[in-house]
């Protein structure tokens, strides 16, 4: 297939969770013989912060100016099996109002942040990546988050076929490395700073390690704030590009996986960090969320924490039943939230349809040359 997306970005991973879980997943639909043109607007703070510059398989195309790169757009579109808008896409409903009216193949919608859509709707606040008249005009409308979410969806923006398409990993960008003595520590943590997320950092994070001064916390992730008041033990490192999150991971004792209050709401959201560290074969500590138990085992693989009391609990785990969970939870992970399974996944759920518009196409030209 050939494959169209309008997204936020795929080319710098600064201070957003979309950018890594495109690249593995168009590295799987290439290997499974797709080819994606992935359009990005050129922003400074992604061009100052980037670190991919070709799409393999396939073609970034950067943009700057939305009037200039439509008749190019328009271009890819009659020629794709599928296009795909995202959420945070910069340029969101004039990139709808252009898949819908000139994709001869599946027209999608892809929500990454879905309980952030909703959130925001509940609020009376319509996302600016939304176009004014809902989903209803797409084929499908993809969902991060699956459980009620997919529901509301279809209820609140008359979405008309949806699907989950969750997060992933790729195990060949994503596995066991030598430790690194700058990350070496006994928890480490990897986010973005998010006001939804603070209360859980204070608790699952920072309490802990203001309980066990002797022990080095290692936290990456952009957008802090300035003032925020670092115990002395915790090792602070503003930007971690894809390439170090292995090793980031593969040289603390566990890594903690915390949850944006909005996702937990809903249930059903697993980050694509908690897939990474899995690849990563490092122990996870994480928050709850209803259907957590869907993707990774709460007693046998992963360790549920609810209290900071919890997180130090953990951290006094013998080696032999840390290293045990790590284990299965590679297992799991590796069976079942993989890149390529995803992009298999994608491919089930976008090819019927891509297939028969490229049939239809094909019965229209040769009735024109008859």
């Amino acid at each position: 297939m050939n494959l169209v997306i309008f997204g936020l970005s795929i080319s710098s991973s600064w201070g957003n969770g979309h950018a890594t879980l495109w690249r593995g997943l168009c590295r799987a639909l290439a290997a499974r013989a797709h080819r994606v043109t992935f359009f990005e607007r050129d922003v400074p703070y992604y061009r100052d912060t980037r670190d991919l510059f070709e799409l393999e398989g396939g073609e970034l195309v950067l943009y700057e100016d939305w009037a200039e790169l439509e008749p190019r757009a328009k271009r890819a579109l009659r020629q794709a099996d599928a296009a795909i808008v995202t959420s945070y896409c910069p340029d969101g409903p004039r990139a709808s109002d252009l898949v819908l009216e000139h994709t001869r193949g599946v027209r999608v919608f892809y929500d990454l942040d879905t309980p952030v859509t909703l959130a925001a709707l509940e609020s009376r606040e319509r996302p600016a990546y939304l176009p004014g008249y809902g989903l209803g005009g797409f084929d499908l409308v993809l969902s991060f988050t699956g459980g009620r979410a997919l529901e509301l969806l279809q209820e609140k923006l008359e979405a008309r076929r949806v699907a989950p398409l969750y997060g992933h990993a790729d195990p060949n960008r994503h596995r066991s490395v030598s430790p690194e003595p700058r990350f070496q520590g006994a928890l480490s943590y990897l986010g973005t700073y998010s006001p939804d997320r603070q209360a859980q950092l204070e608790e699952f994070f920072l309490r802990p390690a203001r309980s066990a001064p002797s022990e080095r916390f290692v936290l990456a992730g952009s957008m802090y704030p300035a003032e925020q008041n670092w115990p002395e033990n915790v090792v602070h490192f503003s930007h971690l590009p894809p390439e170090a999150h292995g090793s980031l991971f593969c040289s603390t004792r566990l890594t903690l996986n915390i949850t944006r209050s909005t996702m937990a709401r809903l249930g059903y959201c697993p980050s694509g960090r908690l897939f990474e560290a899995a690849a990563c074969g490092t122990v996870i500590v994480s928050d709850w969320f209803d259907g957590l138990e869907d993707f990774f085992d709460p007693w046998h693989e992963i360790i549920v924490v609810r209290t900071h009391e919890d997180v130090l609990a953990a951290l006094a785990l013998d080696e032999q039943e840390l290293a045990r969970r790590a284990r299965r939870t590679r297992e799991r992970m590796l069976r079942c939230h993989t890149a390529a399974r995803r992009a298999g996944e994608l491919e089930a759920l976008l090819w019927p349809q891509a297939l028969g518009a490229a049939l239809t196409v094909a019965c229209e030209a040769a009735e024109g040359v008859l």
